[in-house]
């Protein structure tokens, strides 16, 4: 194995934010703990903790690389609503040891997969609160107080803020 060095620097970082991979209409991954490789010249990859991701939608195929600075990769196959993306994430199994953080997880090419940053505050609420009537309302909260998904709400409905207008003022009928 080559060893990276000036004349083919690589590095690996956790990432800052939370990142997603998404095919055919669906977040096929979705973590807080990716590592961003840079290597040499090369566009920086993001790797995802295999138990971020939607391995059923996963076949491991034959195919093999070499990489002589990372190792043996193997590759899968992503099948999802009909939609193929032949060999479209692969994996370093054991990562040669200057960059072995990345073993075991997964990346993805993202000619066919589309991966992208996410604004963790964005799609995890729990980090935000409301302000309501003076307080603050966690969101939590507030999701509670909406359909169950049988039609019942999770908690009692809070008092309405506003009336209902009446027949006579050209309201509900």
């Amino acid at each position: 194995m080559l060893t990276p060095g000036p004349d083919h620097p690589i590095t690996v970082e956790p990432a800052k934010k939370r990142w997603r991979a998404y095919f055919a209409g669906h977040v096929i991954a979705d973590t807080n703990d990716a590592l961003i490789l840079r290597e040499a010249d090369y566009p920086p990859v993001v790797y995802f903790p295999r138990e971020d991701v939607a391995m059923e939608y996963m076949s491991r195929t034959d195919r093999r690389t070499h990489c002589p600075y990372k190792g043996d990769a193997a590759y899968y196959t992503i099948l999802m609503d009909g939609k193929f993306a032949e060999n479209a994430v692969w994996t370093y199994e054991d990562a040669a040891a200057p960059v072995g953080q990345i073993g075991q997880r997964l990346a993805f090419y993202t000619d066919q997969v589309e991966v992208y940053e996410v604004d963790d505050a964005a799609v995890n609420p729990r980090h935000v609160s409301e302000v309501r009537e003076g307080h603050e309302v966690d969101v939590d909260e507030i999701v509670q107080h909406t359909d169950a998904g049988d039609g019942r709400s999770q908690r009692e409905h809070w008092q309405p803020n506003v009336e209902t207008p009446g027949a006579e003022e050209g309201g509900l009928r």
